[in-house]
């Protein structure tokens, strides 16, 4: 006899015994419960090519839809703010600063949730990120479950 626990948008948890299926269930993220990570790209916006595919490549392997931006202005022009489901964004970009980024979305009441990645970790990006709204703010080289927890959190 198979036990069926859960039925979300289409994604069914099932096992052969109910503790099975009790503990695939309490095991899952959060974003698997709310829809799964299929209903919106997670955006990344770095200005390091090596790092926004490292990130991309961490964040789709996750089950993720993923779109990169090399740049926040690049990120503004495609207008993928509002279909964003989180953005994870480096301090440091040439032209708008992630921080400015920050302050622009919030402007325009943009409800996505931003993760901060920076090489430099200095106290005062850390605490403006941190007062603005931002989920995370995490050093490079970026941890790859401190990342995977931080959008855990947001999108839950």
């Amino acid at each position: 006899m198979k036990f069926m626990l859960l039925s979300v948008g289409g994604l069914q948890v099932t096992a052969n015994h109910l503790a099975d299926a009790a503990l695939a269930a309490v095991s899952m993220p959060g974003w698997a419960v709310c829809g799964g990570p299929g209903t919106g790209p997670i955006a990344i916006v770095d200005d390091d090519e090596w790092v926004l595919k490292s990130l991309a490549r961490l964040v789709k392997s996750a089950g993720f839809q993923v779109e990169t931006f090399a740049s926040a202005e690049n990120f503004l022009e495609v207008g993928r703010d509002p279909k964003a489901r989180c953005v994870v964004l480096d301090i440091g970009l040439p032209g708008m600063s992630g921080l400015e980024l920050q302050r622009h979305l919030a402007a325009k009441n943009s409800p996505v949730p931003i993760i901060f990645v920076s090489a430099h970790d200095e106290t005062e990006n850390r605490t403006q990120a941190l007062a603005g709204g931002a989920i995370a703010f995490l050093s490079k080289p970026v941890n790859d479950k401190e990342l995977l927890a931080a959008l855990d959190s947001a999108l839950k």
